[in-house]
């Protein structure tokens, strides 16, 4: 069976998503499990923005030295096995840590699997950014919707993540075995440009606009299933419904986005998508119906969809200094605000109510969308 390198880039991130979106979808079970509150929850969950961040910052030379194949056996297969470890955690601080070493996985995960498409994409002279990410978006897709049906039918939760884990061993295992580093791109071979990445006063638009995709991102993905329990009493699946439909018009909106910023361009899109995000937001807000609310969390996900992407792209763009710094300073913020987004949202919603915890996510949206001028007005191949 022949597979292509940018396949296996695919087939990598749709299993890292389903590894997460397996735990995040049991987050009601691991609340009760551990019988902590909304907020002790997300400070829980934290471990994991905390373990990106140090991976994100520091972990770029050890992923260089190992390659892309080993980084991804490490990463892949690691993350799925210590989200997969959780449900058998019998206290908080013990899943806390779990998800500190998981998310410093995750991060070198992010790492080497955009580095790599992106010398993919040098190879192929085509981007396939994109469509990666893509898969991402499906992987949460494909398991908020087998997840809804599990939970219904009462499979208890160590024994869902357990065979999830099983599913990502046995693909993973047989689809980076065939991986093969791709060569750097020539011009950035012999580059020295640091090894911090940080964000600049010029950069922080691009930041802002990152920033509020991935806190809408978070907060349909961490909290939908809690929010349907909470406030429409919904049984598991109607409950699991609201990550089913946030990650499929997701994914959807993703795939088909390209056409319409080639014609519109960036700033139109983005501008299109961080309403629709608000819409859904407010949908979800003063929703007098379970339906009004999935309606919402539909939104939510389309509307959320290609924002990142195309502030990368406005991030590469940039002449004030190599691309590849501002594009991974860019990923960082970003990528750790959606680690950040459950314990923010989970002390909102323990103090105010889980209502009002997505009110939080519109100051960001409307700071968004004051920034757009910063997203350049046609696209090009970006490393993501």
């Amino acid at each position: 069976m022949q597979i292509g390198p940018q396949q296996r880039i695919y087939v990598c991130f749709f299993l890292f998503a389903v590894s997460m979106g397996a735990m995040l979808s049991r987050l009601p079970d691991i609340q009760d499990a551990l019988q902590v509150n909304k907020s002790e929850l997300g400070l829980t969950l934290i471990g994991a923005a905390i373990g990106a961040l140090v991976s994100l910052t520091f972990a770029s030379p050890l992923v260089d030295r190992l390659g892309a194949r080993t980084t991804a056996f490490i990463t892949v297969l690691g993350t799925s096995a210590l989200l997969a470890l959780v449900p058998w955690m019998s206290a908080a601080p013990l899943v806390f840590g779990t998800l500190l070493f998981e998310g410093l996985l995750a991060g070198a995960l992010e790492i080497n699997l955009n580095v790599e498409i992106d010398r993919i994409e040098a190879q192929l002279g085509r981007g396939v950014m994109n469509r990666a990410h893509g898969f991402w978006s499906l992987g949460f897709f494909v398991t908020a919707l087998a997840s809804a049906a599990i939970r219904q039918a009462g499979v208890p939760i160590h024994v869902h993540l357990g065979l999830t884990f099983a599913f990502v061993l046995v693909v993973g295992t047989f689809v980076i075995s065939g991986m093969r580093n791709a060569p750097a791109r020539a011009a950035l071979e012999h580059t020295e440009t640091g090894r911090i990445a940080l964000p600049t006063m010029a950069l922080l638009p691009l930041c802002i606009i990152g920033i509020a995709a991935f806190l809408v991102e978070g907060a349909g993905i961490d909290w939908s299933a809690i929010y349907m329990r909470d406030v429409f009493h919904s049984e598991p699946f109607v409950g699991g419904m609201g990550l089913t439909l946030f990650t499929f018009f997701m994914a959807l909106t993703r795939i088909f986005a390209d056409p319409f910023v080639d014609r519109f361009g960036s700033r139109a899109v983005a501008f299109t998508l961080l309403i629709v995000s608000a819409v859904g937001l407010c949908a979800v807000w003063l929703a007098p119906h379970p339906y009004i609310a999935l309606l919402g969390f539909a939104l939510m996900g389309g509307g959320c969809s290609a924002v990142y992407p195309l502030a990368v792209s406005a991030a590469a763009q940039r002449t004030d200094r190599a691309s590849h710094l501002n594009v991974a300073a860019l990923g960082q913020m970003s990528f750790v605000v959606f680690f950040l987004a459950p314990p923010l949202l989970g002390v909102v919603a323990e103090q105010l109510g889980i209502r009002t915890a997505y009110l939080v996510c519109l100051p960001v949206i409307l700071g968004a969308l004051v920034c757009v001028r910063a997203l350049s007005g046609r696209r090009r191949l970006a490393m993501a």
